[in-house]
């Protein structure tokens, strides 16, 4: 086993061609500017690795990312804007979008608000059934984030994506499988091994093949995430300084149904 690092919230072991990137901030993960960049930076280095042909994509505790922190009561860890309005994290997607390795997520509690945009990144996604899956921001006052305007839309279609998107509802692991949000759905214990078996299975084709056929597949996708983002991040910033925003960071740190004003 090769391990890769050091690195502050991710780890990566290579063994038998697949590469395990698991997020370490446990129990929620919740992401930062940080970790983004140091996954894009990880899976950048694996482009020209021959010994990865896959990647795991896990996270150590409870959920597999809960999204931003907002306990807080502030903007969260997006909030810091970069030249012209850009949004730092953002930009560290798109570095993420372009790397070139297969991806398998397993999702074995919480993707919730650009955790769902994180797991969104992957290929595949195998889940528990105790896994929830959630585009929350409707219930924040926010504008969704972390590219789902694109993602969301290719993986399950654009009802669907309108659905959790308007709703900010959260479903259980039958119900992603059941709209294709994820392509398995196995006991919480067997997570990911599953998923790391779907890798290593990916790991066993010729791997100039299925790069080449994964550029195809994927052809435009850190353009489209980056336009989308674009236009995300300006939205954000405008509803960041609503009532409504306020309101729904605050209940949702009180565990209340929130009591929007249109202001």
């Amino acid at each position: 086993m090769t391990t890769l690092g050091p690195f502050e919230t991710i780890g990566v072991d290579i063994e038998d061609y697949v590469a395990t990137l698991e997020l370490r901030r446990p129990p929620n993960n919740f992401f930062s500017i940080e970790m983004i960049k140091e996954i894009a930076g990880a899976l950048e280095s694996m482009d020209d690795m021959p010994e990865v042909r896959s990647v795991l994509f896990c996270s150590e505790g409870k959920h597999f990312c809960a999204g931003n922190d907002f306990s807080g009561g502030g903007g969260g860890s997006d909030q810091t804007r970069g030249p012209e309005g850009t949004n730092p994290l953002y930009s560290e997607g798109v570095r993420l979008f372009a790397t070139k390795k297969p991806i398998v997520a397993a999702i074995q509690g919480a993707a919730i608000g650009g955790g769902l945009g994180l797991a969104m990144s992957a290929d595949f996604r195998v889940a528990a059934p105790e896994a929830r899956f959630s585009a929350n921001f409707s219930m924040l006052g926010f504008h969704h984030g972390f590219g789902l305007t694109m993602t969301l839309p290719r993986i399950i279609g654009e009802q669907q994506a309108n659905l959790l998107l308007y709703t900010g509802r959260r479903l259980k692991g039958e119900e992603a499988l059941e709209i294709g949000l994820c392509e398995y759905l196995v006991p919480l214990g067997e997570v990911r091994q599953r998923a790391w078996d779907l890798a290593r299975e990916i790991a066993t084709a010729a791997p100039l093949a299925v790069q080449s056929i994964r550029a195809t597949m994927r052809a435009g996708m850190a353009e489209a995430y980056a336009k989308a983002t674009d236009h995300e991040a300006i939205e954000q910033g405008l509803l960041r300084q609503t009532e409504d925003f306020r309101e729904g960071i605050k209940a949702s740190g009180e565990r209340r149904t929130p009591n929007f004003a249109s202001r």
